[in-house]
């Protein structure tokens, strides 16, 4: 059974800052949110804006890359219960699933610029909002300084919301007007290190296997292992499969 919006964020460490962002965005049209990476800020904003009464239009959310913008879509919809396309949807350059129900709409900053270059107004939305704002170029640039103008001059009424986890928060505030900056605090796990040494006569997917079957042996949980392609990956798992029960 998929999660629900509001379950969905009560489980992320993003819960905690929501009440101050839902109050900022009701106070003023501008605001800064600094949240470290899985602190839940892609998934869980959006959704929570749908049922702010001030917003009675769609929300866009903006990603730097076109597989973020499917992936970010397609997890916020299954918390729903539903297939992207339906009340979360996404476009992009090469793919898009979206419908007249669609309420969160997720692009790339390109296509954003586009967008609102062919309707300066962005009649029917509510909110833009900026993720990965960090990752600065000139069509994240672009989308900002032209969403910042129709809200000046044209939309008084649009919310904007840049989120990101390593940006200076005071300075976007100040070019958005004095924005309020509200920042999450993340998850903290603890970590311990370990070295295995160094066995050159072991191809890489051997070594792996060998340190995924000692973690396996004397952890619990599930094992995270990195590895640098398709074919170690691949190597790696055919190794585990001979040797794991």
């Amino acid at each position: 059974m998929s999660a629900g919006p509001e379950t969905l964020a009560q489980q992320l460490p993003i819960a905690a800052a929501l009440p101050k962002l839902l109050a900022a965005l009701r106070r003023q049209t501008s605001a800064v949110l600094i949240a470290p990476p899985g602190a839940g800020k892609t998934t869980a904003v959006a959704p929570a804006l749908l049922r702010e009464p001030w917003c009675s239009g769609m929300v866009i959310l903006l990603s730097p890359r076109r597989v973020a913008a499917r992936a970010a879509a397609e997890r916020m919809a299954e918390a729903l219960g539903e297939r992207a396309g339906a009340s979360i949807g996404y476009l992009t350059r090469l793919d898009s699933k979206r419908s007249g129900q669609t309420r969160v709409l997720v692009m790339t900053e390109a296509i954003f610029v586009a967008t609102i270059l062919a309707d300066p107004e962005l009649v029917g939305v509510s909110a833009v909002l900026f993720d990965e704002a960090h990752e600065r170029h000139l069509d994240s640039d672009l989308a900002l300084a032209l969403a910042i103008e129709c809200q000046q001059v044209l939309r008084e009424d649009l919310r904007l919301l840049v989120m990101s986890a390593t940006i200076d928060g005071a300075r976007f505030a100040s070019l958005m007007g004095e924005a309020t900056v509200i920042e999450s605090e993340g998850k903290a796990f603890p970590l311990a290190i370990r070295w295995l040494g160094g066995r050159p006569e072991l191809r890489l997917e051997e070594a792996m296997a060998s340190a995924i079957l000692a973690a396996w042996r004397e952890e619990q949980g599930d094992i995270l292992a990195f590895l640098p392609g398709v074919r170690e990956i691949e190597r790696t798992a055919e190794r585990l499969a001979e040797k794991l029960p």
